[in-house]
Order: C-alpha cells, then sequence, then structure tokens
C-alpha cells in the first residue's frame, strides 16, 4: 500500500484523517504522563520518571505538530526545532538526576515499575499503530513517528528494569535504563535537529529563488 494514501518525502500533515489520529495520541500520552510520572515518584523508579517525562515530551510533540500543520516550510522546521531542543533537555535532565540517584535512592518497587511499563507499552504501540501509515514526512512528521517508536522501546526497557530490580534487589538495572533512556532521548534530539535544520535552509533556497 505504500505508493498511494500521499506518502511522498514531504507529507506535511495536511490530512483530517491525520489530525484526528494526532489527537487521539495526543490524549493517550498525556493520560500516561500523569500515571507514570506519579507511579514513578511513589515507586521511587527513575526509569519511570524518565518514561513519563517521555510521554509529556510526545504531549508537547503532538500539540505543536498539531500546531504547525499545513504551515509553511520555514515555520514547520522552527517547530521541529523546538522539539529537537526540549528533547535535549529531558536528556540532559534525565542523565543528572540518574547520576544524583546513583549516590543516593532506595531500591524502586518493582512490581509497580513492571505493571506501569506494560500499561505504557499499551498506550505506546496504540499510537504506533495510530500512526504508522504516515512514518514517513518532514521533519515535524518523523518527529511524531520517532517519539512514539522511542517510547516503545523504552517501555520494554523499563519492564526490563522492574525484572533486574527484582532479581537484583538492587537499583542499578533501574537507573542503568534511565540512562540509556537519556541516551535516546539525546539522538532522537540530534537526528531531528539535523533534519529540521535541512528543511530550514532548504526553505530559504526556495524563498531566495522566488525574489
Amino acid at each position: 500500500m505504500a505508493g498511494c494514501c500521499s506518502h511522498d518525502a514531504n507529507f506535511d500533515g495536511v490530512s483530517r484523517d491525520y489530525k484526528r489520529r494526532l489527537i487521539a495520541v495526543l490524549i493517550l500520552n498525556a493520560t500516561m504522563f500523569v500515571v507514570e510520572i506519579l507511579a514513578g515518584h511513589m515507586a521511587g523508579s527513575q526509569a519511570l520518571q524518565a518514561d513519563a517525562l517521555d510521554f509529556l515530551g510526545d504531549s508537547l510533540t503532538y500539540g505543536i505538530s498539531l500546531a504547525v500543520i499545513g504551515q509553511s516550510l520555514a515555520l514547520r522546521s522552527s517547530a521541529a526545532l523546538v522539539k529537537g531542543a526540549s528533547l535535549l533537555i529531558m536528556g540532559l535532565w534525565v542523565l543528572g538526576s540518574t547520576v544524583v540517584h546513583v549516590y543516593q535512592g532506595d531500591v524502586p518497587q518493582a512490581p509497580v515499575m513492571g505493571w506501569v511499563g506494560f500499561m505504557a507499552l499499551a498506550a505506546n504501540l496504540a499510537s504506533v499503530a495510530l500512526l504508522a501509515s504516515y512514518r514517513n514526512g518532514d521533519a515535524n512528521v518523523r518527529s511524531v513517528w520517532l517519539c512514539s517508536r522511542n517510547d516503545a522501546i523504552g517501555n520494554v526497557a523499563v519492564m526490563a528494569a522492574a525484572l533486574g530490580v527484582w532479581g537484583t534487589a538492587t537499583r542499578w538495572p533501574d537507573l542503568a535504563v534511565a540512562a540509556i533512556m537519556a541516551t535516546l532521548f539525546l539522538s532522537s534530539a540530534w537526528q531531528i535537529t539535523r533534519q529540521a535544520l535541512q528543511e530550514r535552509q532548504g526553505a530559504r533556497q526556495g524563498h531566495a529563488h522566488h525574489h
């Protein structure tokens, strides 16, 4: 089916179906952010809190994407740069707080981590399913897909951390997963920023040709 449904590389999200799916995914992610940040706090889990931030970042990403659908390429690439920056900040925050927790903090509650990780995975798989047919597109559309995909990876990692915490009765698996997720944030930030800068360059050149 890849040939139809206007799947050209520059699909910019202008489609009622895409907007509807994006709104559904936005609500799903905002809800999971609240659930995970509370559960992460209760369970004392860095990995869960990192995953919650992931949902928050996604909610912002989806909100920005909805706002700039159909706008000029220059504006869309600026929006993608904002997303890149927010991922960078989240990555650094998770990394920093994980380092702090190496020196202090109790063993997190593995069952809470496991169950909430499982719920989060279900929410993300639903998001991925909703967005899969739109995974190729401009930096904004692509960032939405990358975020959902990273989340699914993150949730599996949280569940693995829960098993590790339960098996070893230490907090190391939790901290290791939080650090891996921080790295994921940073690499996504780099990818999105790079594509956005290329698109912005293209928009400038296109603008120069018109004058």
